[in-house]
This record gives structure tokens, C-alpha cells and sequence, in this order.
């Protein structure tokens, strides 16, 4: 394996804070805040920075010939953004293994601090010439091993895990 890049500033630390953003004019629905697509574009452009901080950018893509896809997302949607709002999103790591990396994403509010949107995110770890999974070179795994560590004693999120579903009442069955 060809050099594995170190570790950015602020990579080891949990959670990684992303750079701030703006919510654009051109984001905004006809109910007047963000449209739901625009919280997948700020959330996957801070993981970008996450990633990118913890060596697993373009140039880890061109010297390995893998990269990760992400093949699961479900967002949370718990306060709206206005046009302008500043806003950050903070990033950790839930869980490694060989070939999958498991995500946590919030949004928040970069003046007034409260929480928006969270996201969490399943990826694959794959061999990009037969395009299949592939397991972690040994120096990206422990690099994410420890990301995962540092990302621990945050504790678990309350809404990391959750599934979409109607709770119905006892007695009523859903169909």
C-alpha cells in the first residue's frame, strides 16, 4: 500500500466539526425553509470533509484503487432551517468493521446552536476495478478503529438506529 496520509487536524477529535456553510436562497421551498434535498447536500459534503480529513479523500481513491459508498442514509428532520441560516455539521463514527463504516451526522444551527437535522449513514468499503466490497487496508482500519474510539465516549445517539414506522396502538394491527 502506497503512504497512508496523516490524520488532519481536528480528525482525531470527536466529533469533527465541518467547516460553516449558508443555507442558499435557492434551497428553500414553497413552504419557506430548507427543502429536504439540501440537508442530504450538507450533510454529504461535511462527511466529505471528515473523510478527507481522516485520509480517505480523492487521493486515497487514486493510490489504493477503492473508495466507500454509502448504501443506506436516513435523516431526521427535527427543526427548519431559514434562508442564510449558518449552520455546521458535527460527524462521528458509530461503528467499523472489515468492510462496512457506520455514520452519525447533526446538523446544527451555527449561531442559535440547535439541532436540525441528524443523518446516519451505513458505507461500503470497495475495491473500485471489480467494484465489489473489499476489507480496509490494515492502516485505514486502525485509523478508523481509533476514530470509532474517540467517538465512543460521546455515548450513543438517541436517535441513532431508528426505523420508519407508524406505532399503532394496542389492539390495531397495521397492514
Amino acid at each position: 500500500m502506497s503512504g497512508t496520509p496523516a490524520l488532519s487536524s481536528g480528525a482525531d477529535t470527536a466529533p469533527f466539526r465541518s467547516s460553516r456553510k449558508t443555507v442558499l436562497p435557492e434551497w428553500i421551498d414553497y413552504n419557506g425553509h430548507l427543502n429536504m434535498a439540501y440537508y442530504n447536500v450538507l450533510f454529504d459534503t461535511a462527511i466529505d470533509e471528515f473523510f478527507l480529513a481522516a485520509g480517505l479523500g480523492p487521493d486515497y481513491v487514486a493510490s489504493e484503487n477503492a473508495s466507500f459508498f454509502t448504501v443506506e442514509a436516513h435523516i431526521c428532520y427535527v427543526r427548519e432551517l431559514a434562508e442564510g441560516a449558518p449552520v455546521h455539521v458535527e460527524s462521528r463514527i458509530l461503528d467499523v468493521d472489515d468492510k462496512r463504516l457506520h455514520s452519525w451526522q447533526e446538523l446544527y444551527h451555527a449561531e442559535e446552536g440547535f439541532l436540525s437535522a441528524t443523518s446516519e449513514q451505513m458505507f461500503l468499503h470497495v475495491d473500485m476495478e471489480s467494484r465489489r466490497t473489499a476489507p480496509w487496508p490494515a492502516p485505514i482500519r486502525e485509523r478508523l478503529d481509533a476514530l470509532h474510539a474517540a467517538a465512543t465516549t460521546l455515548g450513543r445517539p438517541e436517535r441513532a438506529g431508528r426505523a420508519i414506522r407508524i406505532a399503532h396502538k394496542a389492539g390495531r394491527e397495521s397492514a
